[in-house]
């Protein structure tokens, strides 16, 4: 790039004139800015001392001095470097009664144009890549014209790096005796500087890489000397330099490689770095450099995870080490840390203690649980609670403890579990522990620890703190922490079987939390305790659930959810808390999620006994539950929460009439392949009342959840009606033993239907559109119509129905049933006045007038032919005067009476 070397240095040189010739010209600029303000000023004073042209004299004359008549004495001259600002007149010079004048309001400053942001900012930058970039190009041209050495060209660049640290360092104090101020975004020491530390970087890791000067040791120490000297020197420089410092610093481990590592260097070196780093985050208040360094330091922990067991220890201490480190330094309101702002929660003294949490824990998965590990994630779970205990701007921490607490205790439940480990032919040898080993130990002890620790510390936060953010996180773990592990652990010693000590354990456990609710319902006056007393009686709830789980089958879980779930929605009845609405609504879903496992509940013990199963239990205590549950909840609001459980109690209803009629019909069989006539029969009559009910229901509610259950039951009777009893099982398209007479599958399948099909169409009639009502009700004409076709035909054919031939009286007897099924109809419209059963006699009768010259005129014969005609022509006629002198002659009688009176 560069002929020679004194091509390169002449440019050194340009770029230094350039320098010191901007800054003259900026001192000159601000001489020139303090001169014009002086004149000004003074120029203003004696204006002021003038009385206004147009004020009558003799006014004037009366009026006596003040501070804007009398003309101040000349101001004496600013001495070198004094600011105007500070010049006064003399106290007992003539005339000296006002104060001071006024400080003359600077002109805003217009944007920087073009030549001057090139010549102040880009200049620098640029200058400074120069310089660094230099130095690497002056190696490089030793090498490739072999002027010098590898030693020499090793010291030259070092030489050039302290050149720049140097110059830096001077030009910093040039600029802090002149009073000019350096740009914070082009400031020319600290670019000067940051040139330096990068030059030296870049020396040291020659001498180690390319020339083997140095040992992997001494290039170490030396790399790191560099970078923790480039984060002293950002307490004069900058952020920028502390930026390059950091990454200097935590990459350097990466430069220097070797064929053993040692561990405990690496993780004392990086002590060091991080300390540092957060000492000077503290001293600048720099929030980005300690969330920098924290997010370096817990990025060395992966690498470090893939190495064996033996290495645990450096890696603990690692974490540790951070932590203790950001407890001291970052955490504000705790020791050396920033000053708390009252019981303020405060993102990063929280997410510095949570992210070494994290990396404890991610080596307590990654070694299997070790000893070292576990007491490791103990102490620096420990040292949360102490830490947020004593400085609330920590208290996220906790949150984020309770949770790791129960990733670890849950790995460990379903990784180490003996079941999976078992074949058909045995349990594998040599793998595996027995439930009374060593691990299994350090596990309960460490497990009561935390719980006691979670529970006790939580509740007597409740008196100390007073804000309801960090009350509800201290009681939120509290509660969490020892159900979690009372689960894991029940998972993992009990493999979720009975288990009558755990069930124990659960009691005593309810028994903790009720008396915690109790002690702080004394306390009521506080409205911050309000979450924390919400969130303890869901304690006492969710472990009296778990004891019923633990003591009883696995069926019970579900029953002891949905019972929770109703004693959250009463509990939000007493404190109207909206995260108590919420939680019902989560315990309803969790339900939900458990029947879609096992629609069973119990399994294989769901019995054979008809509606006296499991079934009615699972599915019946739990429905009972989710309706008292929104009655509940509806007292405070339709909300999500409410819609969420009424959803859950109409779902469990619908699935509790189901089940058990598959239970039934199947022989107990509820994964049964296929339905029958049966089954569909009852499902659909089963579906029709539910809809009526919620019909009902919805009418008094107002819900929308009913109103659309009630849309979707009715929907689905009638698909079912459709595809199933009028075509899938049909029994005249289908082999079906329909049973005996008139008591038969037919009265089941079609009359039944039939008549809650027209009970629905009367419940919605005037509360939903005429057409929806009207679908209903022909609905039910349809099926009622079939039952009348089917009994017939069982009459003529035996219980099955696809058996034989049509005889001439069998269709003759169709057709008069038909007639009088219509005039049925057509009498009861006369006598209660319903158009619409008249409208259904006039569908029935036409239909019997279709089949008449369609099928009667072609298939009978002889006297059942004329007979056929006969009946249909009387009943015509008798129709017709039935219209005539009754119907007609009630509707015109009206208005001749009116017309008369």
């Amino acid at each position: 790039m560069f002929d020679s070397p004194f091509d390169f240095l002449t440019l050194v040189l340009a770029i230094v004139a350039i320098i010191f010739a901007r800054k003259a010209l900026g001192r000159i600029d601000l001489l020139q800015r303090r001169l014009d303000a002086i004149e000004a000023a003074g120029g203003a004073a004696m204006q002021t001392a003038v009385p206004p042209p147009l004020a009558p004299l003799q006014e004037f004359e009366q009026t006596p001095p003040t501070a804007s008549s009398v003309a101040p004495p000349p101001l004496p001259e600013a001495a070198p470097g004094e600011p105007a600002a500070q010049i006064e007149p003399a106290a007992d010079a003539p005339g000296a009664v006002p104060p001071p004048l006024p400080e003359p309001t600077a002109p805003p400053q217009p944007a920087p144009g073009f030549e001057e942001t090139l010549g102040t900012r880009w200049v620098v930058w640029i200058g400074g890549l120069t310089l660094a970039l230099g130095g690497f190009f002056m190696v490089r041209y030793s090498i490739e014209a072999g002027l010098l050495g590898p030693g020499v060209r090793t010291m030259l660049g070092g030489l050039f790096a302290l050149a720049l640290l140097g110059a830096g360092e001077w030009t910093r104090r040039q600029e802090s005796i002149s009073n000019i101020a350096a740009l914070p975004i082009a400031n020319i020491p600290a670019i000067l500087t940051a040139a330096g530390t990068a030059v030296a970087f870049a020396t040291v890791y020659a001498a180690y890489a390319l020339y083997d000067f140095l040992a992997p040791a001494s290039a170490f120490i030396l790399l790191g000397m560099v970078a923790l000297g480039t984060l002293a020197a950002a307490l004069l420089h900058g952020p920028a330099l502390a930026g390059l410092g950091i990454v200097g610093a935590f990459v350097t481990p990466l430069l220097v490689s070797s064929d053993k590592p040692d561990f405990w260097s690496l993780y004392v070196y990086l002590a060091i770095v991080t300390a540092a780093a957060f000492g000077l985050a503290r001293i600048r208040l720099w929030r980005w450099l300690a969330v920098t360094t924290i997010a370096f330091a817990l990025l060395w922990t992966f690498p470090c995870l893939q190495c064996g067991p033996e290495m645990i220890a450096p890696h603990v201490f690692h974490v540790i080490a951070g932590f203790v480190l950001a407890a001291l330094l970052v955490v504000c309101g705790f020791m050396f840390g920033p000053d708390g702002d009252g019981e303020e929660i405060e993102p990063i003294s929280s997410s510095s203690l949570a992210a070494y949490l994290f990396g404890a824990m991610l080596i307590v998965l990654n070694s299997a649980h070790a000893d070292t590990a576990m007491i490791g994630f103990a102490l620096l779970t420990a040292a949360s609670l102490l830490v947020a205990w004593r400085a609330p701007a920590a208290t996220r921490a906790i949150g984020a403890a309770s949770i790791f607490v129960f990733i670890v205790f849950g790995e460990w439940a379903v990784r180490r579990n003996v079941d999976m480990l078992v074949l058909p032919g045995g349990a594998i040898p040599g793998i595996g522990r027995s439930v009374t080993d060593g691990s299994v130990s350090l596990h309960l002890v460490t497990a009561a620890l935390f719980a006691a620790a979670f529970g006790i510390a939580g509740f007597l936060a409740q008196f100390r703190f007073t804000t309801t953010k960090v009350t509800v996180t201290w009681a939120a773990a509290a509660v969490f922490t020892p159900v979690a592990l009372l689960v894991a652990l029940y998972a993992r010693i009990a493999h979720l079987d009975r288990s009558i000590p755990f069930a124990v354990l659960a009691v005593l456990l309810a028994a903790a939390y009720a008396a915690a609710t109790e002690a702080l319902t004394r306390r009521d006056e506080r409205p911050e305790l309000s979450p924390s007393i919400a969130l303890s009686a869901t304690g006492a709830l969710a472990s009296l659930a778990l004891a019923l789980t633990f003591a009883l089958d696995k069926g019970w879980l579900t029953i002891a959810l949905a019972l929770v779930s109703m004693g959250t929605a009463w509990l939000s009845v007493q404190r109207p808390i909206p995260f108590l609405r919420w939680l019902a609504a989560i315990l309803a879903g969790i339900v939900v999620l458990r029947i879609g496992y096992e629609p069973r509940i119990a399994g294989d013990a769901v019995g054979t006994t008809p509606i006296f199963n499991w079934l009615l239990w699972g599915y019946g205590v739990p429905a009972l539950s989710f309706w008292a549950a929104s009655h509940f909840l509806r007292r405070n609001g339709d909300d999500v929460p409410l819609r969420i459980v009424e959803s859950a109690a109409i779902l469990f209803t619908v699935l509790l009439a189901f089940m058990e009629i598959r239970h039934a019909v199947n022989s107990g069989d509820v994964y049964y392949a296929s339905a029958g006539l049966t089954e569909v029969a009852l499902q659909v009559g089963a579906t029709l009342a539910m809809a009526i009910g919620l019909e009902r229901l919805r009418l008094r509610s107002g819900s929308i959840v009913h109103n659309v259950g009630a849309i979707l039951l009715t929907a689905f009777a009638g698909l079912a009606s459709l595809f199933g009893l009028l075509a899938l099982e049909n029994p005249m398209l289908w082999w079906q033993d329909v049973g005996g007479s008139f008591i038969n599958l037919l009265l089941l399948g079609y009359a039944l239907p039939a008549v809650l099909a027209l009970l629905l169409s009367y419940a919605v009639a005037g509360h939903r559109p005429a057409g929806y009502a009207n679908t209903i009700a022909a609905s039910a004409l349809v099926l009622a119509l079939a039952y009348v076709t089917f009994e017939i035909r069982r009459l003529y054919h035996g219980p099955v129905l696809t058996r034989g031939e049509t005889t001439g009286a069998e269709q003759y007897t169709y057709s008069i049933a038909w007639l009088m099924f219509g005039v049925a109809l057509l009498g009861i419209g006369i006598v209660v006045n319903s158009q619409r059963a008249r409208l259904a006699s006039a569908a029935v009768i036409g239909l019997t007038i279709l089949k008449a010259f369609l099928i009667d005129m072609s298939t009978l014969t002889g006297v059942y032919r004329a007979l056929s005609f006969m009946c249909l022509g009387i009943v015509l006629v008798a129709i017709g005067w039935l219209y005539q002198r009754i119907l007609f002659r009630r509707r015109t009688a009206q208005p001749l009476a009116q017309a008369e009176g």
